[in-house]
């Protein structure tokens, strides 16, 4: 037939005017192959160790001068090339040992459907063991050592394949701009989430203390932190008006317990500044500021009760202020901020005196919760899923949206197997709430009617 024998033509080799005998054309297709598979496994093995490797890590080894740290750093400042290089060489090599295998045993066994039968089935195993699984694996348990070693060949892979790399790598971007796709190759490999779980995994694992985890984990939430989240309320604020004597400002100071306080002109909706009680004393003892407020006040911000607290926290820093009001959207004076609130934020409360702790473990099943404590802290320390709407943040404002009116103490609501019981009320205020029912699974979430507060 022709096609067998142009098969057989192409096969047929010359060394120094000798045909080949089929047995040594043999050794050499297994040679061939064998050295393919090679290759196959250097790219399949280089991509989990390229992509496996941390960004975080490169700059570090590339400042200690590591051997093959500048060639990783090249390569990994454009992932998606370095993709793209290693599939357009992966693939090459793949093609090849199967298509050579072909025409080997087709020559060999002269029988074209059963070379391409065992070519195919024998290609493919080969590859799977050795060519994926094996270097994959090994490439998974040394990931930076190995990273470093094939950093230097993948990048002359590069160059050598670059006509190739260069069509596919531009192929590709079209396609992705006409089909509206991204590559996820070309976004952050790191994500919150997976932070948050490799922090929960290290205190799993011993590498991190309770503590330790719950720091990390606040400053995570931090920048994503709003202010009307973490002020003093209005109620609880403490200010003097304008026209009080230095002396009385003084007495309010010391019954209060606070360093610095607001001042306001004519009403709270107009606070005109902050005094400290080192400026009250020192005026009040030498008289030196006129014996008024005014001569001590010193200015602050009226910041809305959406600014994020990490732009607060810069801006208090640069203005060197310790306290500013929050307003709401019509100018009424909603609270006060202090750089105490913004760092407990971090590092958790900081009690003073006799101040209880905002949440209190009774038994392994209840807590005592502060009205007033945020439901990011309860979810957090409980262990629980409780919900945090747009027009609340706290477990009083739970209550009070659960309940749709006003509670009294003893009252109780119920959420996703648990129950809230209203503690203390002063006033319209709750400020106490004891949780049950942390020890038992969740249950399905509650109907309104079944939310309905009850009165025990």
């Amino acid at each position: 037939m022709p096609g067998q024998v142009v098969l057989e033509t192409v096969l047929t080799v010359e060394v120094v005017g000798v045909e080949l005998s089929d047995g040594l054309l043999a050794t050499l297709g297994v040679i061939t192959i064998v050295s393919l598979l090679v290759v196959s496994a250097f790219f399949s093995s280089s991509e989990i160790a390229m992509f496996a490797f941390p960004n975080h890590r490169i700059e570090t080894v590339v400042n200690e001068g590591k051997r093959g740290s500048r060639a990783l750093q090249s390569l990994k400042n454009d992932p998606h090339r370095l993709l793209v290089t290693i599939l357009v060489g992966n693939n090459l090599v793949n093609i090849a040992m199967s298509s050579i295998a072909t025409g080997l045993l087709a020559y060999l066994l002269g029988n074209q459907s059963q070379a391409v039968f065992i070519a195919t089935f024998g290609i493919t195993g080969l590859v799977l063991l050795f060519g994926e699984s094996a270097p994959k694996s090994y490439a998974v348990e040394n990931t930076e050592t190995y990273a470093l070693r094939i950093a230097r060949p993948l990048k002359f892979a590069e160059i050598v394949l670059f006509p190739l790399v260069w069509l596919f790598d531009h192929l590709t971007r079209l396609v992705n701009s006409v089909t509206g796709g991204r590559t996820e190759i070309e976004s952050s490999y790191v994500t919150r989430d997976e932070i948050r779980e490799i922090i929960e995994t290290g205190e799993r694992e011993g590498v991190l203390e309770e503590d330790e985890r719950e720091m990390l984990q606040r400053t995570l939430r931090f920048n994503r932190t709003i202010v009307k989240e973490v002020m003093t309320p209005r109620l609880d604020m403490t200010a003097v008006s304008l026209d009080a004597p230095i002396d009385e400002a003084i007495q309010t100071c010391i019954r209060s317990g606070h360093e610095r306080l607001p001042i306001y002109d004519g009403g709270l909706d107009n606070v005109v500044g902050v005094v400290h009680i080192n400026d009250l004393v020192r005026d009040h003892t030498y008289g030196e500021g006129g014996g008024d407020l005014a001569s001590v006040i010193e200015e602050t911000l009226h910041v809305p009760e959406s600014k994020n607290v990490d732009e607060l926290l810069s801006e208090m820093r640069e203005k060197r202020l310790n306290m500013v009001i929050v307003i709401d959207e019509f100018g009424t004076t909603e609270g006060l901020v202090t750089v105490e609130d913004l760092v407990e934020e971090i590092v958790g409360e900081i009690l003073e005196g006799g101040e209880d702790e905002p949440i209190e473990f009774v038994d392994d099943d209840t807590a005592m919760v502060r009205g007033a404590v945020n439901i990011d802290d309860v979810n957090e320390q409980l262990g629980v899923e409780l919900p945090e709407g747009e027009e609340f943040e706290t477990i009083a404002g739970l209550i009070f949206n659960r309940a749709g009116r006003l509670v009294e103490e003893g009252e109780t609501i119920g959420y996703n197997g648990l129950e809230i019981r209203v503690e203390h009320v002063e006033n319209t205020r709750i400020l106490k709430a004891r949780i049950t029912g942390l020890g038992s699974s969740p249950e399905p979430a509650l109907t309104p009617d079944q939310d309905e507060p009850s009165t025990e």
